[in-house]
C-alpha cells in the first residue's frame, strides 16, 4: 500500500485558499446560502391557516360575574379534553387525534371569555374545527348549567382565513440570510491565520529616539 504524496499538498492548498479569502466573502457566502435555503423552505413547506372562535361565560340569576370568570378558566381547560373533542369530531369531520394536535384554547384573567384556535393546511378546515369545538363546548356547558349556574354563549364564530398565518418565503429567506451571515461571522472568527505572512514580515526597527528613551542617555 503506497502513500498518496499529492493529498497533503491539496490540503495545504485548500487551507491556503481559505486563509487568503477576503473577510467579507465568508459573510456574503453565508448570507447567500442561508437566504436561498430559507426561501426554499418557505416555498416548499405547506401553508398553515389559523382560525379562532370565541365563547363567553354568562352567569345566571343564581350566580355572579366572579363565578362566571372562574368557570371560563375551567372550560378553557376542558375544551381540549376527550369529552368535548369526541362530540366536536362529528361536526368537524376529522378524527379526535387531529383535533388534539390542531386545537388550542386560551383564557383571560380579566374577562370570562374562551378563545378556541385551530390550525390546518386548509383554510376551511381550520374554521370548521374551531367552530366545531366551540359548539361542543357550549353544549357541554349547557348540560352542566343546573349545577354551575353558568352558561356558555357563542361570542364570535371562526371565519375562514383569507391568508395563511405561516411565514412567507420572503420572511423565511430573510431569517435564513441573517442566520447564514451570523454563521459566516463565526467562521471568520475561527478562521486560521496565515502564519507565513506574519513570518515574512520584517521585524520592526525602533527609531533612534525610541532607542534612546529605552536605553537611557549614553
Amino acid at each position: 500500500m503506497t502513500d498518496n504524496p499529492t493529498r497533503p499538498h491539496r490540503r495545504s492548498s485548500a487551507l491556503h485558499r481559505a486563509r487568503t479569502l477576503p473577510p467579507w466573502s465568508l459573510l456574503a457566502a453565508g448570507a447567500l446560502t442561508g437566504g436561498l435555503l430559507g426561501g426554499a423552505y418557505g416555498a416548499l413547506k405547506p401553508p398553515v391557516y389559523t382560525a379562532t372562535a370565541y365563547v363567553v361565560a354568562v352567569p345566571t340569576e343564581k350566580s355572579d360575574p366572579a363565578s362566571a370568570l372562574g368557570f371560563a378558566q375551567a372550560y378553557g381547560r376542558v375544551a381540549t379534553q376527550l369529552a368535548v373533542l369526541g362530540d366536536a369530531q362529528v361536526w368537524a369531520g376529522v378524527p379526535v387525534k387531529t383535533l388534539q394536535g390542531a386545537v388550542r384554547t386560551a383564557t383571560s384573567p380579566d374577562a370570562p371569555m374562551v378563545s378556541i384556535t385551530a390550525t390546518s393546511s386548509r383554510a376551511d378546515l381550520a374554521s370548521d374545527m374551531a367552530n366545531a369545538v366551540s359548539r361542543a363546548l357550549t353544549r357541554h356547558a349547557a348540560e352542566a348549567k343546573a349545577t354551575t349556574n353558568v352558561e356558555l354563549e357563542p361570542f364570535a364564530r371562526a371565519v375562514e382565513p383569507a391568508e395563511p398565518s405561516s411565514a412567507s418565503p420572503a420572511m423565511t429567506g430573510l431569517v435564513g440570510a441573517s442566520a447564514g451571515g451570523l454563521l459566516g461571522g463565526l467562521l471568520l472568527l475561527v478562521r486560521p491565520k496565515d502564519n507565513r505572512r506574519e513570518a515574512g514580515r520584517p521585524a520592526a526597527v525602533p527609531s533612534p529616539a525610541l532607542a534612546a528613551d529605552a536605553h537611557g542617555p549614553l
